[in-house]
């Protein structure tokens, strides 16, 4: 992440104390972060996906101008748009996939690689509904899996927005994944 961290950091607190100027500084820093993060997110897509970048980090840039988050650093605002643009995609798939979803399950491996094609936006639902399920077991594995695939932050960074460290991260995902894969599996009818 390209900005200074601590330039970042002091506008974001600036920002929540009301500065509209620090906003109106923040905004070009932050800008070019969000579209690699809707960069990220979106090149796991199926060709051809109707949401591009650009309107991706608009909607999220919207939704997080209207938050009421309290900003700690910049890893955390980061975190939170990531939040906010994997929950734009799984709204996104759910109206695609509403009445086009077919009885079949697709077996997915969880790892870093880029699921594409017409089943992308079926396997993004699955995963969302299988991370809300761990999310009520264990919400750190699942804020964990969401900023590291979704919002493409690297483990310190990822350690960092929830004050643990890149150990933690890398022994908590493999328990996450493991979690994951045997909650998408398919089921024997």
């Amino acid at each position: 992440m390209s900005p200074d961290p601590r330039g970042v950091t002091i506008l974001l607190k600036q920002w929540r104390e009301g500065d509209s100027r620090a906003f109106d500084a923040l905004v070009p820093l932050i800008y070019n972060e969000l579209r690699r993060l809707a960069g990220r997110c979106l090149s796991s897509e199926r060709p051809g996906h109707t949401l591009r970048a650009t309107a991706l980090v608009h909607e999220a840039y919207m939704r997080l101008v209207d938050a009421d988050v309290n900003w700690q650093t910049r890893a955390h605002f980061y975190a939170i748009a990531a939040r906010v643009m994997r929950r734009l995609l799984v709204e996104h798939a759910r109206a695609h996939t509403r009445h086009k979803r077919g009885s079949g399950q697709i077996h997915v491996a969880l790892d870093e690689a880029v699921v594409v094609g017409p089943e992308a936006a079926a396997v993004v639902t699955d995963l969302d509904d299988a991370l809300q399920r761990l999310a009520a077991i264990d919400a750190r594995r699942s804020d964990i899996v969401q900023l590291l695939f979704f919002g493409g932050l690297t483990y310190e960074e990822t350690a960092a927005a929830l004050n643990i460290s890149p150990a933690t991260v890398h022994r908590e995902l493999k328990l996450a994944k493991a979690w994951l894969l045997r909650e998408m599996e398919p089921r024997a009818s």
